[in-house]
Order: structure tokens, then sequence, then C-alpha cells
């Protein structure tokens, strides 16, 4: 009897050290098993990140882009507001009808305002406080009301014939009103005496 129990001890000794390691390799390869797919998991969180990364910035490529195109079409619009022009250069003395040298002051307006116009622009006519010449009223002027509305409509029809498109141009006179300088001077009246073009509605 004490035989047999000395065998089952012995073999109970081998055996254990067998069964207690493929436990640990039980235990071990699960834990092997967890941090590969949690491996697998931030290389795919990582995979999104990275694809929604390259979308973000493709947007923001584009919003520069867009934000300098409305830049410089800011500064056009800019431009335009500020442009304006001696009558006297573009009109002779006590006349409304474009001279030569006035169309190419208009013409070169026009290749700048003309070319991606988006917005509706105006031609303001402006006038100094001096009387109307009998001239002028024999042709129906008869205040500088309609001679600074004669003057801006006419810019505005070679406008047009440069290119500006007619639907987004108009024009309006506001006479003596609004001088910039005295008309107490020839050097002011010469200054009142202008064409505008504006943005409709400033």
């Amino acid at each position: 009897m004490t035989c047999g129990l000395k065998r089952s001890a012995l073999l109970l000794s081998l055996i254990a050290p067998i069964f207690l390691s493929a436990c640990a390799s039980d235990v071990s390869q699960s834990k092997y098993d967890g941090v590969v797919a949690e491996n697998e998991q931030l290389q795919s969180q990582n995979q999104q990140l990275q694809s929604q990364n390259q979308q973000l910035q493709g947007q923001n490529q584009q919003l520069q882009q867009q934000a300098a195109a409305d830049q410089q079409h800011i500064n056009r619009l800019q431009s335009a507001i500020k442009y304006t022009v001696n009558s006297d250069l573009l009109f002779p003395s006590g006349d409304w009808e474009i001279s030569d040298a006035g169309k190419d002051v208009i013409a070169k307006m026009a290749q700048v305002l003309a070319p991606e116009q988006q917005e509706k622009l105006v031609v303001n006519g402006y006038t100094d406080n001096a009387s109307i010449g009998p001239s002028l009223q024999q042709q129906g002027i008869t205040s500088n009301q309609v001679l600074s509305e004669k003057r801006a409509e006419a810019v505005m029809q070679y406008l047009i014939s440069q290119g500006v498109k007619p639907e987004l141009v108009g024009s309006q006179g506001f006479g003596e009103a609004d001088p910039i300088a005295p008309n107490s001077t020839a050097q002011g009246r010469s200054m009142n005496r202008r064409v505008e073009i504006t943005l409709a509605g400033m």
C-alpha cells in the first residue's frame, strides 16, 4: 500500500508542472490575443483619423483658395467704389457728350470693371453750382441736376459698349449736391464736377 501511494505521489509531481504550464500558456495566449485585437482597433482608429485629417486639410486648402479669391474680388470692388474721375477729363466744357479723350479714360475703367463683374455698379454724376448756359438750355438741359444725369448716363452707356454688363450697371445724377470742395474757387468747382462709380446701395 505504501508503495502504491509513493508511486501516485511521484506521478502527480511529474504531471503537475505540465498542467500548470498548459494553464499558464492559455492565460498568456489570451492576453496576447487581447493585445493584438486592441492594437488592430487602434490602428483602424488611427487610419480613420488620418483620413479625416486629410479631408480637413483639403477643405482648409479650398477655404484658403476661396478666401484669396474673395479678397481679390473685394480689392477690385474697393477700387471701383473709390473710382472718381474729373468731368473736365470726360466732357468738353458745358457739354454732356463724352470727348475722345474721355472715351479713352472710360475704356480703361471698363477693362478693370468688366471681367467677372458680379455686383451692380452705379455711375453717379455731380456738377458745380455754376448756372446752365444758353447752349445747354436749348438742348433741354435746364438745371445742373439734368446735366449730371445726362453725363452719368453717357458714361454708363460707354461702359456698356466696352463690355460692362448692362443689367449690372445704372446711372444717376446729383447735380450740385454733395460737393467735395468749396464752389467759391475755380479749383473747387473743378473738383466738384466729377463722375464716380460705386456699388449699388453705397
